[in-house]
């Protein structure tokens, strides 16, 4: 019996042996076979040769496939060399062609891209499946060897690739106020309320062209979009109210009556008599004056409070330290003294500076030891970079606010808002911030060493690009005064 069992093992362990030899025998034929076939298959995919050249990559993929599994059953070795050859061949071939078709559509390609990423497969799908039959007949095209026609389907599958990407960005933008004009038309909203309805309807064509005209510059239209949306809402509103006046079921006293509580409200938050006896514009014209002294007031105490917390760490550490010294310490002492009291000093001139402005002509502010004249008053015609003469009297003011900072550095900074193209708004910053420059060269007689011209384009907001009023404060030229702290 013990005999038996030991016979029994030697044979299984005989088969197990024989089973690892012919596995290894089999790996290293593999390495042996398919070495040219595996290197040529990987330049292929390197080259997405399986989207540009499918049917020669197919081709190596089949006989890839065939020698594999003739090497697995154990078939014919020149069988299985034959079949990895020829691998190793249709790869080569697909590469190459692969290679080809990617300089040939490189317009189309690309365009592909810019439709996939504007969301073109889903949003204009019926365009975006007619460019994709241009572009797999180009690529049959090539490898066929037809360049001339692959060409001409390029050219029709980049149109089509663009048409769609335009399509898409439309929806995005365009959509849903396009339904929303509908609803406004089957609504009636023409009827009761056309000069809102018109106006969103003007702005939604506007938003259209510029799209058209600039697929890539979306903050225009997007704004334009935006606008058109809110006047769009606004007309469905105002034509209800318009209609209920019409039906009297609201009379145009009780309209007015009604309009004038909210003013009444923010006449009370702001502590001041609502008096509308000649209508809202006088009391309109003191709430903002009044709203706009408090965010001025507000920033003021928000920078000093900042400053303020810096300042008392900062010379708390100095005290300390000089403290630890004691003996040392009379020099440093009276230079932090002399510190301090530049720094009284800067305060001081800052309130100067801040009385001599109104609000519509400039916002003086302070950043750290800095001062800002953010010269609202200041405008230039739409892309031009000309001072006109109506702005003279307002920099004559900033003059005289450069001189209360004697031998103090000047940085001008132009400001643009996000409409138009980024190089194009960084470049009319940078000319306007000159030419503030220039006039102070010449007409205020600074010299040039202590001015700087920087444009920043819109790339640094102090108010939303989404309205009018925020853009309006966007563009802007904002003069930075670094005192000179050793100045008497």
């Amino acid at each position: 019996m013990f005999a038996k069992n030991s016979i029994v093992k030697l044979v299984i362990l005989s088969l197990m042996l024989l089973a690892a030899g012919s596995g290894y025998a089999q790996d290293e034929l593999r390495r042996t076979f398919f070495k040219d076939a595996d290197a040529a298959k990987a330049s292929a995919d390197a080259v997405e040769a399986k989207d540009f050249a499918p049917k020669s990559y197919a081709s190596g993929m089949r006989e890839y496939r065939t020698a594999a599994d003739a090497l697995r059953r154990g078939r014919n070795i020149e069988y299985v060399r034959s079949n990895a050859a020829d691998a190793t061949r249709y790869f080569k071939t697909a590469a190459k062609t692969a290679q080809l078709a990617r300089t040939v559509l490189s317009q189309s390609r690309k365009s592909r891209q810019d439709g996939a990423n504007a969301r073109a497969p889903e949003l204009a799908t019926d365009t975006w499946i007619a460019a994709n039959k241009k572009f797999v007949r180009a690529i049959q095209l090539i490898e066929r060897g037809d360049l001339k026609n692959a060409r001409k389907r390029d050219v029709d599958a980049t149109s089509l690739y663009r048409e769609a990407e335009l399509i898409a960005i439309k929806a995005q933008y365009l959509n849903k106020t396009r339904q929303l004009l509908a609803d406004a038309d089957r609504a009636r909203v023409g009827r009761y309320a056309p000069i809102t309805l018109n106006k969103a309807k003007r702005l939604l064509a506007d938003a259209d062209r510029e799209l058209n005209e600039n697929r890539y510059d979306s903050d225009l239209p997007r704004s334009l979009a935006m606008q058109a949306n809110y006047e769009a809402k606004h007309a469905l509103y105002l034509s209800e109210v318009v209609r209920r006046v019409r039906d009297k079921d609201l009379t145009t006293e009780e309209l007015i009556l009604a309009w004038e509580q909210p003013l009444k409200a923010i006449a009370g938050v702001a502590d001041a008599v609502p008096d509308m006896a000649e209508g809202p514009d006088d009391l309109t014209r003191e709430l903002v004056e009044y709203f706009e002294e408090e965010r001025n007031e507000l920033q003021r105490l928000n920078q000093e409070k900042s400053e303020d917390t810096v300042r008392l760490a900062d010379l708390e550490e100095e005290l300390r330290a000089l403290d630890e010294r004691l003996g040392g310490a009379t020099a440093e002492r009276a230079a932090l003294v002399k510190r301090l009291e530049a720094q009284a000093r800067v305060r001081q001139q800052f309130k100067q500076v801040e009385k001599m402005f109104s609000s519509y002509e400039a916002r003086v502010f302070r950043e750290g030891d800095s001062v800002f004249l953010r010269l609202v008053g200041l405008t230039f015609d739409s892309g031009a970079s000309q001072i006109k003469p109506e702005n003279f009297d307002l920099l004559a003011k900033v003059e005289k606010a450069i001189d209360v900072f004697p031998r103090s550095e000047l940085t001008i900074e132009g400001h643009t808002d996000a409409h138009g193209g980024d190089a194009l708004n960084q470049k009319l910053s940078q000319a306007r911030a000159e030419s503030v420059q220039q006039y102070m060269i010449n007409a205020m007689r600074i010299p040039s060493y202590r001015l700087i011209a920087t444009g920043y384009g819109e790339t640094r907001p102090v108010a939303s690009n989404e309205t009018a009023a925020g853009r309006a404060r966007n563009r802007r030229i904002d003069i930075r005064i670094k005192p000179n702290l050793d100045a008497s």
